[in-house]
């Protein structure tokens, strides 16, 4: 199978306990401030398909105000709308691999429950994914490029099964069915092997070959560990993964097929996050978390030596894709600084193409901030990284506002990709401390296991002795400092105001869970291979944990609420219900404390609307302007059409 080449855009270590150079980052000229209109007029595109002939892409772009489909010929042009939705989200899969028919992916504004699509030459869309209630995931293209692989929980909501589908008359047969949440994750190209992984906890996975002709079930890695699938050499000899095992770190390995020897493949000081050959196999690729920020290498596959790659000076490349042939490479290119370009580069002539200039030009980019590392001791001696972004305009002479961003997961990871609120934000006077509370990922196995049934206890200290670390900076204002977050940093919001009323002055909750015990009880269908694992980090709410879960659950305690508050949902939130906001917004009012809810009846798990964000992100910096910095008076709340009656 021609597996897709991992493409995620997953922040220089900078050792400080107090920012010195605060004074000399200070600049001289104006900055101008820029609208959210204009943050939101960047233009964000990802995807990068090759067309059989190598004359175009197949891209998703947010142009049209949404994730729309787009063709781009391959040596710079202009694009081409293909679809033109302005309600559900349509994000670009690919390009069939012998013409120019198209595959793409949708789901219910939001609601998660994706269907696969193809849009035939004659520009006729029919859903071959079409079971109701049923989510679809695009696997990759068979060797002889006849057919499509997919996984789907038509079957059992539960676990996902893998179809392969006729790419001539879109007829599908059941190849793997699965019964005890071994998730599929990757086939050889003959599909004599699957490779299943099974959950043993947010962390640990085991490793298994499925050897269709023999049904013998081979388990790979012999200790509990982190395992994951990369992929088969070309010749399906080898069967490469990643483990931890015996280290902090995730690195690569081989696996013999005939003699079932391993063998360390490559090591890193990070965790190797990916690794895929291209088409033919000619070419590997990995990627490597570096202190949250990705460094990609390409590299000979016979020789192990790097391919030689453009030098785009300050910013990075965050992700790479080839063409089928091989003679082509998409490269995405950016930095906290400025959002990412999508470039193409002939291997063969070197010569590249810039194929999109997503950064408004009415933005100077000078006038952005480029993030730093920095690190701080926690109340146990503990080390927490964290992701920095001072305002050019801060200086002692004139200190700033700041705001503690905590990321999703609970096992996620802040990176140095651009944001636009954060930028936002910065840019009209806020400082962001974007904290990797223990528990994060990328900082070694110890790390992640830390906040282990320590949720909204030892992870929020982290979080306040970030607020600690920013008092005490020359630039900042150590009075006006709140704390943001979205899904689990929106719990750590509202645990902030709830456990530690006193340590932050306002707070920004987007879509954050609220009742642990619902929350964890009503998880979807499709994450029953997960569920145990879940559990095990978080509390079984089926259990005496449940004990424990009400206690760190802020909406049993709003009554300790006492500093300002704005929370963000979406209404087809599959993950965490509409009724968690609800209800936390009702119970903190009670105090008489000033409250603002923003709900949007078309989206889900984040904001993907422009029109949304813009109304999003501009409600928070006139929250922040008016209880932060105090400079409005008081507001009545968010527009109409987004507040909820009767809270």
């Amino acid at each position: 199978m021609k597996t897709k080449l991992l493409g995620c855009c997953l922040l220089v270590l900078l050792f400080s306990c107090k920012e010195d150079s605060t004074d000399k980052a200070t600049v001289d000229r104006e900055i101008k401030q820029y609208t959210i209109e204009q943050f939101m007029d960047n233009e964000a595109v990802g995807g990068g398909s090759f067309s059989a002939d190598n004359s175009s892409l197949l891209i998703t772009s947010n142009r049209s105000g949404i994730n729309n489909v787009y063709t781009i010929p391959a040596q710079g042009g202009e694009m081409t709308a293909i679809t033109a939705s302005d309600s559900t989200s349509i994000i670009a899969e690919s390009y069939f691999p012998n013409d120019n028919r198209m595959l793409w992916s949708a789901d219910g504004n939001g609601d998660e429950i994706d269907h696969l699509f193809v849009r035939d030459l004659d520009g006729v869309v029919t859903d071959i994914t079409p079971a109701k209630g049923a989510k679809a995931s695009f696997y990759g293209w068979s060797k002889d490029e006849q057919y499509l692989y997919f996984g789907s929980n038509k079957r059992n909501p539960r676990y996902f099964d893998v179809y392969k589908m006729s790419i001539d008359d879109f007829s599908s047969e059941m190849i793997y069915q699965d019964d005890s949440g071994l998730n599929f994750s990757g086939m050889s190209t003959d599909e004599n092997y699957f490779a299943l992984r099974k959950s043993l906890n947010t962390n640990d996975s085991d490793l298994f070959l499925y050897d269709v002709k023999t049904e013998e079930m081979i388990k790979i890695n012999s200790n509990q560990s982190k395992n994951s699938f990369q992929d088969f050499s070309n010749d399906n000899s080898k069967f490469y993964y990643t483990t931890d095992d015996g280290g902090e770190f995730s690195y690569l390995m081989s696996y013999d097929l005939a003699s079932q020897e391993k063998e360390k493949v490559l090591e890193k000081s990070w965790d190797i996050m990916g690794s895929g050959f291209t088409s033919e196999g000619s070419y590997r690729v990995v990627y490597v978390n570096e202190d949250g920020k990705n460094a990609i290498e390409v590299v000979d596959a016979q020789t192990m030596k790097p391919i030689d790659l453009p030098d785009f000076k300050d910013k990075s490349i965050t992700s790479v894709g080839f063409s089928n042939d091989e003679k082509w490479m998409r490269m995405y290119v950016g930095g906290s600084n400025v959002p990412s370009d999508l470039y193409t580069y002939n291997i063969e002539t070197k010569e590249q193409y810039q194929l999109t200039d997503v950064l408004n030009d009415a933005i100077d980019v000078e006038d952005l901030v480029t993030a730093k590392v920095i690190r701080f001791k926690s109340f146990d001696g503990v080390e927490i990284p964290a992701i920095y972004y001072l305002p050019h305009q801060a200086s002692s002479e004139n200190k700033v506002p700041a705001m503690v961003m905590v990321h999703g997961g609970p096992g996620g990871q802040t990176r140095q990709g651009f944001n636009s609120l954060v930028q936002y934000m910065v840019n009209h006077g806020y400082a962001v401390l974007a904290v990797n509370n223990r528990g994060s990922s990328g900082y070694g196995k110890t790390f992640y296991q830390m906040d282990d049934l320590n949720h909204g206890e030892k992870d929020l200290q982290d979080c306040v002795e970030g607020k600690n670390w920013l008092a005490s900076q020359t630039a900042i204002d150590g009075e006006k400092i709140g704390i943001i977050g979205g899904s689990y940093g929106g719990y750590m919001t509202m645990a902030a105001l709830t456990y530690t009323p006193e340590e932050f002055d306002v707070g920004v909750n987007l879509f954050g869970v609220t009742n642990w015990i619902r929350t964890l009880k009503s998880i979807p269908p499709y994450w029953e291979s997960q569920r145990k694992s879940l559990y095990l980090e978080l509390g079984d709410p089926f259990s005496v944990d449940s004990v424990r879960l009400k206690r760190i659950s802020p909406l049993f305690h709003t009554d300790k609420v006492t500093k300002p508050l704005i929370v963000l949902q979406g209404s087809q939130d599959p993950r965490v219900l509409q009724v968690e906001s609800d209800e936390i917004v009702a119970g903190v009012r009670k105090n008489g404390v000033p409250v603002e809810y923003v709900l949007f009846e078309d989206e889900g798990h984040g904001f993907v609307k422009k029109e949304n964000q813009i109304e999003a992100y501009s409600s928070i910096l006139k929250f922040l302007d008016t209880y932060l910095k105090k400079e409005n008076e008081p507001i009545d709340g968010p527009p109409k059409s987004t507040e909820m009656e009767g809270l």
